[in-house]
C-alpha cells in the first residue's frame, strides 16, 4: 500500500466537484494546470483577476525536504509551536555526502563526520511525525518519485527541483524552509497565480534521442528566466509516448528555466510507474478519475486559446543536445558542437563524464547508459575519459546490482558513487580540481554554473542524456558525434556506437532489501531534541527583530554584483554546506562568489568605514558591529538556481535590509519576503548604472508601504550630490506585514502562541 492513502483517497473524492465547481467559476474548458491548482485553493478563487497580477493561498497535500535544507526548515519550525506536522511530510539525507572514492565508503565517512546532524534531524522527524529517509537512501526527488508523487497532487518541497514530481502528473514546486515551515505549521502557502505555457510535443523519440534533450532544447527556447511566474504544461502524442521517469527528467529541469513548475497529464506511463513501484492502490483510484487528471479536451484542441505562451517541439526531428558551458540554456545539437567548441576555444578533452543525479538517474536512464557501456566492452572501447555514477535511490542501485549493470560498468573503469547528490551540487572530492586548470566536463545533472560541480571555476560542465555523457566519455572528446562518428578500437580497427536501447521499467521488477526509511513515532512528545550551544554544525535560530516603523536611512551599498548571481553565488554550497544549521557560521559565504561590478572581482569590495576592501561577510559583519544597515544591488534574474533560503537569511542575520535588482528569480524573492526584507525592482533599469560604489543610501516612503505604491531610493554620492530613484516591488498587504513584523515566522510564532 501506498504511503498515506487515506489522504490521497480523500483528496480523489473530492477532486472531481472542485473542478466542476472551477469549470462553473471561469465559464470555459480548463487546463490540467488549472484543475490542480483550482483543487487545492484555501479559499473560492475572488472573481476576475489575470495570471500572473495577484496571489493565492493553497493548502498542499504534503511537504518534502532534503537534508541541506532541512535543518533551517526545521529549526523554525520548532519555533511554531505545533506538537505534529499538519500535512505528511518527510526529510531525505542527501545533500551531505561527498562524493570521493566509492559509494561505501563515501557513505561510511558521510554518516560519521555528519552524525550530530542526522540524529538532530531524525529527533525532530521523530518527534513532529515527519518521515525520514536515511542517509544511502536516495535522492530526494528520486524517492519522492517512486514513493510520494501522485497525479492531481499538490506538493512544496525545500529544493527547486521538487518539481520532479511533475513526472507523475503533480504540481509541485519547490519553495524555501520558511514557506514549508507555513504548511508543516497547517497554514495556507501563498503562490502568485502563475501565467500558462504549452508545449505540444508531437512525434516520437529515436535513436540517440532522449527525454533529456526535450527540456534541454526548451531551456534554449525560454532561456533561464523565460519560465519566471509560469507553469509548463505538456501534452500531446509526443508526451504521451514518453515514460513517466522521462516526463520527470523534463519537469526535473524546467528548474533551470525559471519555471513554477511543470506537469503532465495522466496516463498509461504514469500507470505503468504507478503499478511498478508499489502503489497499484493509487493507479487505481486515479484510474477512476482519470478524464479529470488532464485538461479538458477542447483546450488541447485549441491550446492557443487556454495558454499565454504556446511553444511545439516535434521529437521525431529533435536532435541530441548538449548544453553549457556555465549556464544551462546554452543549447547546442551534437551535430553543431564542434563548430561552437572551435568558435568559442572550448578545451575539447573530456576529463570526466558523470551520470546520475536527481535528473536522470532512473532504472530508464542507467539501462540506455548501460547498453552503450556494454558496447564499448564488446567492441573493444575503453574509455578515455573517468566515468562516474550516481545512481538515485536504493531501490534503483539494487535493481541495477541484479540485473548487471553495474558489472557491466566497473568492466568499463567506472566509479559508482553513493545514492545522493555528490558532484551534481559540488559534493565531490575531485582530485586537482584546487589547481584550477581550464578543461571540459559532461553531466546528465542540470546546473553547470561556475564552480558548482567541483569549486573550479575553470571546469566547463556540459549537460547531456546519460547516454550521450557515456558516448562522449568512451571518445574523451567534445566534438565526438555518436550519430555519426567512428572510434578506433584496442585493435585499430574504425568501430560506430549503435543507438542505446533500454527497459522503461525492469523486467524483473524493482528489488530492495532496505530502502532506507525511518517510521516516526506515533507520540512524539517524550522525544528530546538536543543542540549543543557549542557545535558548530547547528545554531537554534533567535526571532529576526521587526521593522523599526520609519524610513530606512544611512545604509551602505554593500555590493553591486554584475552579471549572473545565483544562490550558488550568493550562498555557496560544497564545503559549506556542513554549516546549513548554523546560521551565524554559514553566513560566512555570504555573496563570495558574487561578481563585484565596480572592480569584477568576486569576494572583495569597499568597506565605506575606513576605505579599505575586504571580503564580503567581513565588511557585512564591520557594518553590523557599528549598528549600520546595508543594501545590496544585483542584476538580472537575480537569486536564480537553488531554492537555498540561507540566500535570504544570511543577508537578513548579518543585517542587510534590502535587495534591488533588475529582476528576480521567484523562489529568492519570497524567500527575502519571507525574512522580513525589502525585495526591491528598479522602476528603470538603466538606473542600476546611477549606483556608485561610496553610495549612502535611505528608502523613502515605507511609513506609507502599500501594494502596487512605488518606493522611493535616495542616493547620496560620495561627491556632495544626491539623486532620487524610484523603485517598485511586488508586495501585497499580507507580505508587507512580513516585513513590519521582521519576517513571516513572528507572526506565526505569535498567532499560535495567542
Amino acid at each position: 500500500m501506498a504511503f498515506d492513502i487515506e489522504m490521497i483517497r480523500k483528496m480523489y473524492s473530492e477532486f472531481p466537484n472542485r473542478i466542476t465547481a472551477a469549470r462553473k467559476l471561469v465559464g470555459r474548458p480548463l487546463t490540467l494546470t488549472e484543475k490542480i491548482l483550482y483543487a487545492h485553493f484555501a479559499v473560492p478563487l475572488p472573481s476576475g483577476g489575470v495570471r500572473g497580477g495577484f496571489y493565492v493561498d493553497f493548502n498542499p497535500d504534503r511537504v518534502a525536504m532534503q537534508d541541506a535544507t532541512a535543518q533551517m526548515a526545521l529549526l523554525q519550525f520548532m519555533q511554531a509551536g505545533r506538537k505534529k506536522v499538519a500535512v505528511p511530510s518527510t526529510v531525505h539525507c542527501d545533500h551531505l555526502i561527498t562524493a570521493k572514492d566509492s559509494s561505501q565508503k563515501d557513505l561510511d565517512r558521510a554518516v560519521k563526520v555528519n552524525e550530530e546532524v542526522y540524529n538532530f534531524l531524525s529527533s525532530v522527524s521523530n518527534k513532529y511525525g515527519i518521515g525520514f529517509w536515511k542517509p544511502g537512501a536516495g535522492i530526494i526527488h528520486q524517492v519522492v518519485l517512486e514513493n510520494y508523487a501522485f497525479p492531481g497532487g499538490m506538493m512544496i518541497g525545500t529544493d527547486s527541483h521538487t518539481v520532479n514530481a511533475g513526472g507523475l502528473g503533480m504540481i509541485a514546486i519547490g519553495v524555501g524552509g520558511a514557506d514549508a515551515c507555513d504548511v508543516m505549521a497547517g497554514l495556507p502557502w501563498e503562490l502568485k497565480m502563475p501565467k500558462l505555457i504549452g508545449i505540444k510535443l508531437t512525434g516520437k523519440l529515436n535513436g540517440w534521442t532522449s527525454a533529456k534533450d526535450v527540456i534541454l532544447k526548451v531551456a534554449g527556447i525560454l532561456t533561464v528566466k523565460g519560465g519566471t511566474d509560469k507553469i509548463v504544461e505538456y501534452f500531446g502524442e509526443g508526451a504521451q509516448s514518453l515514460s513517466c521517469t522521462g516526463k520527470g527528467t523534463i519537469c526535473n529541469m524546467g528548474a533551470e528555466i525559471g519555471a513554477t513548475t511543470s506537469t503532465f497529464g495522466y496516463d498509461a506511463s504514469m500507470e505503468r510507474y504507478l503499478k511498478a513501484t508499489g502503489r497499484a492502490d493509487v493507479a487505481e483510484l486515479a484510474n477512476k478519475i482519470k478524464e479529470h487528471l488532464t485538461a479538458d479536451a477542447e483546450v488541447y484542441a485549441d491550446p492557443q486559446k487556454y495558454f499565454d505562451e504556446l511553444i511545439e517541439i516535434n521529437l521525431s526531428e529533435l536532435e541530441p543536445h548538449l548544453n553549457g558551458p556555465f549556464t544551462p540554456d546554452l543549447a547546442t545539437p551534437i551535430s553543431k558542437m564542434k563548430e561552437m567548441a572551435q568558435k568559442n576555444n572550448w578545451p575539447t578533452k573530456i576529463e570526466f563524464g558523470l551520470i546520475g543525479s536527481c535528473t536522470n538517474s532512473s532504472y530508464e536512464d542507467i539501462s540506455r547508459s548501460v547498453s552503450i557501456a556494454k558496447q564499448a566492452v564488446d567492441k573493444k572501447l575503453k574509455a578515455k575519459s573517468h566515468f562516474t555514477i550516481t545512481p538515485g535511490s536504493e531501490q534503483v542501485r539494487f535493481t541495477i546490482e541484479r540485473d548487471g549493470f553495474i558489472n557491466t560498468f566497473n568492466s568499463m573503469g567506472a566509479t559508482v558513487f553513493a545514492n545522493a547528490c555528490g558532484p551534481c551540487i559540488g559534493m565531490w572530492d575531485r582530485v586537482g580540481a584546487e589547481k584550477q586548470e581550464r578543461n571540459t566536463i559532461v553531466h546528465s545533472f542540470n546546473r553547470n554554473f561556475a564552480k558548482r560541480a567541483d569549486g573550479n571555476p575553470n571546469t566547463l560542465a556540459f549537460v547531456a542524456s546519460p547516454e550521450l555523457v557515456t558516448a562522449l566519455a568512451i571518445a574523451g572528446d567534445l566534438t565526438f558525434n555518436p550519430l555519426t562518428d567512428t572510434l578506433t578500437n584496442a585493435d585499430g580497427k574504425q568501430v560506430k556506437l549503435d543507438a542505446p536501447s533500454g527497459d522503461e521499467l525492469p523486467k524483473n521488477g524493482f528489488s530492495v532489501k532496505d530502502a532506507g526509511y525511518q517510521e516516526p513515532a506515533k507520540d512524539g512528545s517524550a522525544v528530546s531534541i538536543l543542540v549543543s550551544p557549542s557545535s558548530d554544525r547547528l545554531q537554534l535560530l533567535d526571532p529576526f527583530p521587526p521593522w523599526e516603523g520609519a524610513d530606512l536611512k544611512g545604509l551602505k551599498l554593500l555590493i553591486k554584483a554584475k552579471g549572473k548571481c545565483t544562490t550558488d553565488h550568493i550562498s555557496m554550497a560544497g564545503p559549506w554546506l556542513k554549516y546549513r544549521g548554523h546560521l551565524d557560521n554559514i553566513s560566512n559565504n555570504m555573496l563570495i562568489g558574487a561578481v563585484n561590478a565596480f572592480s569584477e572581482k568576486t569576494n572583495s569590495v569597499k568597506n565605506q568605514l575606513d576605505g579599505t576592501y575586504d571580503e564580503v561577510p567581513k565588511v557585512q559583519r564591520a557594518y553590523k558591529a557599528a549598528h549600520i544597515g546595508s543594501m545590496v544591488v544585483g542584476d538580472e534574474n537575480y537569486g536564480e538556481g537553488s531554492s537555498r533560503e540561507h540566500a535570504a537569511m544570511e543577508p537578513r542575520f548579518l543585517g542587510v535590509r534590502a535587495v534591488l535588482v533588475k529582476s528576480f528569480a521567484r523562489i529568492h524573492e519570497t524567500n527575502l519576503k519571507k525574512q522580513g526584507m525589502l525585495a526591491l525592482t528598479f522602476a528603470n533599469k538603466e538606473e542600476y548604472n546611477k549606483i556608485q560604489e561610496d553610495d549612502t543610501i535611505d528608502i523613502i516612503g515605507l511609513k506609507e508601504f502599500a501594494p502596487a505604491k512605488q518606493l522611493q531610493l535616495l542616493l547620496h554620492h560620495k561627491a556632495g550630490d544626491s539623486e532620487t530613484i524610484n523603485v517598485n516591488h511586488s508586495y501585497n498587504a499580507q507580505q508587507i506585514e512580513w516585513f513590519k513584523a521582521g519576517g513571516a515566522l513572528n507572526i506565526i510564532r505569535s498567532n499560535i502562541k495567542t
